[in-house]
């Protein structure tokens, strides 16, 4: 089975595995992947239900990946699905967006999910200025996901944030019950301040693009192209993130059955070796902690 964690407040309780929605509405042509033709649709259709089946329960999506197609195809997989699973979307909330765009945008999202309601819904951002967390805390979207939870359209708010720093305003106002990150091996800054403050608020954690999005894959073939010989990159990046207690869930995109295939056995097969929430992140700390291994050879976090 694959493990699962508690989704903070929310009390939702996550596959440490989770769907992402974006390969449902984007076009791979070299790998042969359109999930906008029929043929493309009814594979894609295929493996959510392949995922759902196999145990995955949390999947994400968003109106923009591919104008509502992700949506769509999402809501197909999952009409008539009994088997519990949490499912999250996304809004918008920049430029002249207020409370009466971010409702729009969500009941447009409920049609192409084929629901009343959602359980997730996310604004959907990349970095915030101070300005760009002000506005949604103040400007109108923040109150139009509020009159969507009084409604029952949506049960929990939350937001994504590719620069984690910039989450921490929109962290600390308590307005929201889930975060999703971008949290990777090569992008780890979320280690230093967001996730603690994500634990500090109790806020469910998602993570996006753990497995890089294919970019430390494309760096080793040209820099160290042995690596793969001895370790796959791919499963490397899923241990570093599911080695850190603080997440709650790694998005990983999936188009085929056997990709999901993939990702579930080495979601199942994991042990963590180390406690990521207790590396030192400084080097005066990494001299520490290489001085008391030194002493006590067996490492911090295994056992």
């Amino acid at each position: 089975m694959i493990p699962t964690a508690r989704f903070g407040r929310t009390g939702l309780s996550v596959t440490r595995l989770g769907m992402g929605g974006f390969p449902f509405g984007g076009v791979n042509e070299a790998a042969g992947w359109n999930p906008f033709t029929p043929e493309g649709r009814r594979i894609a259709v295929g493996t959510i239900r392949h995922a759902l089946d196999a145990g995955i329960t949390y999947f994400d999506t968003a109106p923009g990946y591919g104008d509502g197609n992700s949506e769509s195809i999402y809501g197909e997989a999952l009409a008539g699905v009994a088997a519990p699973y949490t499912l999250a979307t996304k809004c918008p909330w920049s430029g002249r967006v207020g409370a009466a765009e971010v409702v729009a945008s969500v009941e447009a999202s409920l049609k192409r999910l084929r629901r009343d309601s959602v359980d997730v819904v996310q604004f959907h951002g990349g970095m915030f200025t101070e300005a760009d967390a002000r506005h949604i805390l103040e400007g109108g979207p923040l109150d139009g996901l509020t009159r969507l939870r009084a409604a029952g359209k949506v049960r929990f708010l939350g937001f994504t944030c590719e620069e984690p720093f910039t989450a921490l305003p929109l962290l600390a106002s308590g307005a929201f019950d889930v975060v999703q990150l971008r949290y990777n091996l090569l992008n780890h800054q979320a280690a230093e301040h967001a996730l603690p403050k994500a634990r500090e608020m109790d806020v469910g954690v998602a993570v996006m693009r753990p497995m890089t999005s294919g970019i430390l894959q494309r760096i080793l073939a040209d820099l160290a192209p042995e690596w793969p010989a001895a370790r796959d990159p791919f499963e490397v990046c899923l241990s570093f993130v599911l080695s850190d207690p603080r997440v709650d869930t790694a998005l990983v995109g999936a188009r085929w059955p056997h990709e999901v295939d993939r990702n579930v056995a080495l979601a199942e097969t994991f042990a963590p070796r180390l406690d990521l929430s207790v590396v030192p992140l400084r080097t005066a700390g990494v001299y520490a902690e290489q001085d008391r291994r030194k002493a006590d050879p067996e490492p911090a976090g295994r056992g």
